[in-house]
């Protein structure tokens, strides 16, 4: 299994126990302190500040959001308009499952089927805008080295995984990408039937002529995609193995987020988008930002 192990198994050798150093209150709390500043999986930088290698051409006073999430993990954050967020596949066995709603009106939220539909193209990619159920741009995909994702089938679910792998909980050995984003999203006061279908990054899915779909796996170590919000956004994300994996084993490695005020949302639809279904999706936008005195 190449997931990152969430407990620590006893070896089951005996030994002398030596004294604690947590048995009483001021042992934990020196304890407890003496962690700070140790890197922890799946925990964000805090301050994000501190990234010790930001983008390049990023100022260290830009980054907002540094983390490193473990396979079968989640993560979320609220983020301002114009922030440009980096996935990066480091191992090459992520797949980040990805929600994004409206911070202001969260009823608003990313709607797959629109996104591929209204463009006309099924596959994510740079220049893909993550269109809301309103049919205003919620996101820009700005680049992506990868080209492997997934916007058809989606996490994978508690029930198939204890199919597939004989548990789909959050914090067992095999956790399943949906459990995961209904833990997310309840940090934001979302409850499961806030839920759409999400995109899935990093974990290729190919639709033949006849309708058969082939999983592609990955792109390989090191590949990423970033997008830029267009709105206030709240961003969910599940690092879970996908559900078409063929692999016996619960395979997922981490994923790397970077997020920076890169203030790249876009200004002028009618220069920015090349075709008038994003053009209407940015104009949208825009007046929605204006109406509420966002822009």
């Amino acid at each position: 299994m190449t997931i990152t192990s969430q407990s620590t198994a006893s070896s089951g050798t005996s030994s002398t126990a030596s004294p604690s150093t947590t048995a009483t209150t001021a042992g934990a709390r020196e304890h407890a302190r003496a962690q700070e500043g140790t890197a922890v999986e799946s925990m964000p930088r805090v301050p994000a500040t501190g990234l010790s290698q930001p983008p390049a051409g990023v100022a260290s006073a830009d980054v907002v959001w540094a983390e490193r999430v473990a396979g079968g993990n989640y993560t979320h954050r609220v983020l301002d308009r114009g922030v440009t967020v980096r996935l990066t596949d480091l191992a090459g066995d992520a797949c980040a499952s990805v929600l994004i709603y409206n911070t202001t009106e969260p009823w608003e939220r990313l709607n797959v089927a629109d996104t591929m539909k209204i463009q006309w193209q099924v596959y994510s990619g740079a220049g893909q805008v993550l269109l809301s159920d309103q049919g205003r741009a919620m996101a820009t995909v700005l680049e992506d080295t990868s080209g492997r994702h997934d916007g058809l089938y989606g996490p994978s679910l508690r029930a198939r995984n204890e199919e597939r792998y004989g548990d789909g909980q959050v914090q067992g050995p095999s956790p399943a990408g949906r459990e995961l984003l209904a833990v997310a999203g309840a940090k934001h006061g979302l409850q499961r039937r806030d839920l759409p279908a999400a995109l899935s990054f990093f974990q290729g899915v190919t639709i033949h002529d006849d309708g058969r779909p082939e999983f592609t796996g990955s792109a390989g170590a090191g590949h990423s995609l970033a997008f830029v919000t267009e709105m206030p956004c709240t961003v969910l994300i599940a690092n879970a193995a996908h559900p078409l994996d063929p692999r016996e084993d619960y395979t997922c490695t981490e994923l790397d987020v970077v997020a920076w005020r890169s203030g790249d949302a876009v200004q002028d639809p009618s220069a920015m988008a090349v075709d008038p279904e994003r053009r209407r999706a940015y104009l949208n936008t825009a007046e929605y930002l204006r109406s509420r005195g966002l822009a």
